[in-house]
């Protein structure tokens, strides 16, 4: 047992060296890209965000290596689905340029969780004009519209779902209150989104699951998805090696009948050593406190020390 404690605490030291400075510099860049406008999660000082600082969504949403995880396994949920999937790939540009989709879809994310509320809520109204103008016919036929309300409660609970998954896996066990507690604190943006009927607790989103895998089947753009992102430069140089694991990561955390349906029922699970290193990653990007970082930002805006947050996830 000391042994494995102490190999545990040498692979955190080790990811602590690598993704420190490597995942700053991702969020400077994230941050403030090169094609959009800047945005700074420190202002307006004192304004509250969607969801409180203490809340179970701050807790799990602070850490990059559990969000690549869970959002690309949300996407690869979303894609099951013959509409939403027609809507992704014909009305984004996931295909063309997938690393900046990428970034916009993360800032989303950290603008909805860590902005100041005002700011979120323009964010998400100018996010539902754009959808307004998404719609079409799927290559099999069926009508689909980006503001219809059952496809915005399946897309809202997948990314809920995904993110929440990937970190109970990768960082720590949450207890079912606290999966609850998040599940339901995503409400609130869910309905600024359109998710009408946006899952209130865990059980709900097995309900919804239940009903949508009749609907969800496979698709060549599911694996053409995930080829691109093999291939994608999306980490840092340093952490690029583990990128192919991170994604064989995501795959593993979509629900199995979904896998299933979705042709994916053969990919192959992570092996021990492969998921002790997927661990010891999250684990130490769950504990970094990086300046540049939405999280950070957000506690300063509020008023909190830069690591308030870390300890305070620690602690519970």
């Amino acid at each position: 047992m000391a042994s494995s404690m102490r190999r545990e605490c040498d692979d955190r030291a080790v990811a602590l060296s690598l993704l420190a400075p490597a995942l700053d510099g991702v969020y400077l860049r994230f941050l403030r890209p090169a094609d959009g406008p800047a945005f700074d999660f420190s202002i307006p000082p004192g304004e509250p965000s969607l969801c409180p600082p203490d809340s179970v969504s701050w807790r799990v949403c602070k850490n990059p290596v559990t969000l690549l995880i869970g959002g690309v396994a949300a996407v690869v949920m979303e894609l099951a689905e013959p509409r939403v999937r027609a809507g992704v790939w014909g009305h984004t540009t996931f295909r063309s340029a997938p690393v900046q989709r990428l970034r916009r879809t993360g800032l989303a994310t950290m603008v909805t969780v860590y902005g100041a509320r005002s700011r979120a809520e323009a964010m998400i109204a100018g996010i539902a004009r754009r959808h307004a103008a998404v719609r079409g016919i799927t290559p099999e036929g069926l009508a689909y519209d980006a503001t219809d309300p059952e496809l915005l409660d399946w897309v809202h609970a997948t990314a809920a779902i995904g993110f929440l998954d990937a970190w109970h896996a990768h960082v720590r066990p949450l207890a079912p209150a606290e999966r609850d507690g998040y599940v339901a604190e995503g409400r609130t943006a869910g309905a600024l989104y359109g998710a009408t009927w946006a899952p209130a607790c865990e059980a709900d989103w097995h309900a919804l699951l239940e009903r949508m895998l009749p609907r969800l089947g496979p698709s060549p753009v599911i694996g053409e998805f995930l080829r691109i992102l093999a291939a994608a430069p999306l980490l840092p140089l340093p952490l690029r090696p583990l990128q192919r694991l991170l994604l064989r990561a995501a795959v593993e955390r979509v629900p199995p009948a979904v896998r299933q349906r979705a042709g994916l029922s053969d990919a192959a699970p992570l092996g021990r050593a492969q998921r002790r290193a997927v661990d010891a990653l999250a684990r130490a990007a769950d504990a970094l406190v990086l300046p540049s970082s939405p999280p950070v930002q957000a506690c300063r805006r509020l008023g909190l020390p830069d690591g308030w947050l870390y300890a305070a996830g620690r602690d519970l």
